[in-house]
């Protein structure tokens, strides 16, 4: 469509269309990538223009202004989130920033709690129905458009058309000025990959074939998603769409199958990147770009089974509560869309939230797990709300979880040097116990490793990793679950109390190599339960004393000898040579699987039987012609002595 022969009243220059706006004007400015750079620019040269109120979500262009004075006379920003550009001028108090949920924020354009009285948008050129698009940006520039008295538009052919609610007539616009210029790029600064990329490690392990994400902006969104190549018919309900993408689109990765909310649709409501992710989401159905008082909306949200909603924070304490919008009280970033999926992904079938940050800060001097928040940071997720928290150690997992729990999980993941200071601080706090042992300082990610998984014929799968002093009332529980006969059989005693006293005494010596515990863990009722233990102790360099326990309603599934099986993959690779064992003699299922594996193992003594277990000896399933099915009744042998 021709614009000057369709409405050759509303084809004006830059200058023209900037002084229709009056001082002391309230001016919307559509959000970053999508900001129209060209009207910006000629607003803050006209002299003319003074005492403007400037509301934007994201900013660019700004920031090549706010360092002048005479520009900060006529002009006053006000910021729902403030760009890396603009935070240096954030720090200074040079703009003004507005906390808020993004899907609350075109509310406020609604109801006039914000009112405006011009908005300046960038948008395609119209196809020949009179239509444009906003392109990259719909988020609240939708709603600052709808709710402003004067409309300007920035008509750039670079901008590209996008399916859904981006589209604006030609008649809802009241000036149009053309101008072509490349949209703002912004892709994130590569900040230590390695810290990243093991953060992203861990994140991918939550998050399994078929779930719908949300992610954020940033170098460490961008690493996580690089670690999601493995997965399968992943689907994206997000804020912001990135490069970090763009390889998951090309692999098939991101297919959106099996999503229950708009199933085969991309939903977001910004686009911030490279020009190829622009061209990549010009006129291409599969995106469906909505405002963010739908996108953001917790409800509409949760309507999406599996949703695992992933954001990152400048800093969380030991009880859970999560900084992410101020360093102290310096103006960092802003609340966004965190807390809106956080809830709406608690909300969602099978849904939960992540928070992934990196254990320090300033190269290593300062942990970002504390033991309070600093002075003046703003709490921008409660307690109440985490669920689970990634750092380069590790996965903590808070929901549900006591103060106790929580300060040994993120102890847990905080940088090793750090992780005794936290726990005696803890101490002083009366959050844990006064006799608490710290966690390792090693850094664990070789246990890594030692993770398996087994399916049973039942259908359930059983998880098996290394237990860890987080584990301690799970432990205890599973303890507690156990019936006396069990328990006799693996301390060889009917031993009624398993008290936080005994359970340090069994961390006093764990170092997962020399000393571990294996837990098999399957997900009940929305749950991990603890329902096997397998442990290994040195005795000698090469000879480590094994034991086992499963729960009596999971016994007879093979779970004791896949346990035997990988407690010896780990004792090799740690240089063990053989098991050793001291059993019952009345324990024939225990026996039984020690003789299916080594059946040339040497057998000793009365009551109490010895058995050594030479790991050359092995006999792998379907190995020996006598070989008896692996679904034998799995029973107890005692704990290692020591432990």
């Amino acid at each position: 469509m021709d614009l000057k022969t369709a409405c050759p009243g509303k084809v004006v220059d830059a200058e023209t269309a900037m002084s229709k706006i009056k001082n002391g004007s309230r001016v919307f400015i559509g959000t970053g990538c999508g900001e129209p750079q060209h009207l910006i620019r000629t607003m803050v040269e006209d002299l003319n223009m003074q005492d403007i109120m400037v509301y934007q979500m994201l900013s660019w262009t700004f920031s090549d202004y706010v360092d002048d004075p005479r520009f900060l006379r006529r002009f006053s920003l006000k910021l729902f989130f403030i760009s890396s550009s603009l935070r240096k001028a954030a720090f200074e108090g040079k703009i003004d920033y507005i906390p808020s949920y993004l899907s609350q924020i075109p509310r406020y354009f609604a109801n006039h709690r914000i009112g405006l009285d011009v908005a300046l948008i960038q948008v395609s050129p119209p196809d020949e129905h009179g239509y444009c698009s906003l392109g990259v940006s719909i988020d609240i520039t939708l709603a600052g458009m709808q709710n402003a008295k004067l409309v300007i538009a920035q008509v750039n052919p670079r901008m590209p058309r996008t399916w859904g609610d981006s589209f604006v007539h030609i008649d809802d616009i009241d000036y149009l000025v053309q101008y072509e210029e490349p949209l703002v790029e912004a892709l994130p600064s590569i900040k230590n990959s390695e810290t990243s990329s093991r953060i992203g490690f861990y994140v991918n392990q939550l998050v399994d074939d078929g779930a719908t994400l949300q992610i954020g902006f940033g170098h460490l969104p961008y690493a996580i998603l690089q670690n999601m190549t493995n997965k399968k018919d992943l689907g994206i309900h997000t804020q912001l769409i990135t490069d970090g993408f763009l390889p998951l689109f090309k692999k098939k990765v991101i297919t959106n199958r099996k999503k229950t909310l708009l199933p085969g649709r991309v939903v977001a409501s910004l686009c911030m990147g490279s020009e190829a992710l622009y061209r990549y989401v010009d006129n291409n159905p599969m995106f469906y770009f909505r405002s963010s008082e739908f996108v953001n909306d917790p409800t509409v949200i949760a309507r999406n089974d599996n949703l695992i909603s992933i954001s990152s924070a400048l800093e969380v304490d030991l009880t859970g509560q999560v900084c992410s919008d101020s360093m102290g009280y310096l103006f960092y970033s802003g609340i966004g869309d965190q807390v809106d999926f956080l809830r709406g992904s608690a909300m969602s079938r099978g849904g939960f939230s992540v928070i992934a940050l990196p254990s320090t800060a300033q190269n290593g001097t300062v942990s970002r797990i504390v033991p309070h928040l600093s002075e003046g940071a703003g709490v921008a997720t409660t307690r109440g709300d985490v669920n689970f928290v990634v750092t380069e150690y590790g996965i903590a997992e808070l929901q549900g979880k006591s103060i106790y729990q929580r300060v040994m999980e993120l102890a847990q993941i905080a940088h090793p040097k750090f992780r005794e200071e936290l726990i005696d601080l803890a101490k002083t706090r009366h959050y844990i116990f006064s006799d608490q042992l710290p966690p390792s300082q090693d850094d664990l990610i070789f246990i890594e490793g030692y993770k398996n998984r087994l399916t049973l014929k039942n259908g359930k799968t059983v998880e098996f990793r290394p237990l860890l002093p987080s584990d301690e009332f799970a432990y205890r529980n599973f303890f507690y679950s156990l019936q006396e006969k069990t328990i006799y059989f693996r301390f060889f005693y009917k031993m009624k109390l398993f008290s936080h006293e005994v359970v340090q005494q069994q961390w006093a010596s764990v170092d997962y190599r020399k000393n571990i515990s294996m837990i098999g863990l399957v997900r009940i009722g929305g749950h991990q339960e603890i329902v096997a233990i397998g442990s290994y102790a040195d005795e000698s360099d090469t000879e480590a004393e094994v034991a086992f326990v499963v729960r009596e309603d999971f016994q007879g599934m093979g779970i004791a000898s896949f346990l035997l099986a990988d407690l010896e993959r780990i004792a090799k690779e740690n240089n063990f040579k053989a098991f050793s064992a001291t059993v019952l003699r009345e324990n024939i299922a225990m026996l039984h699987v020690f003789k299916k594996r080594y059946p040339n193992a040497k057998v000793s003594g009365g009551n109490d039987v010895t058995i050594i277990m030479d790991f050359d000896d092995a006999v792998e399933p379907g190995e020996a012609t006598d070989r008896k099915s692996v679904d034998t009744n799995d029973c107890i042998c005692p704990e290692p002595e020591g432990r």
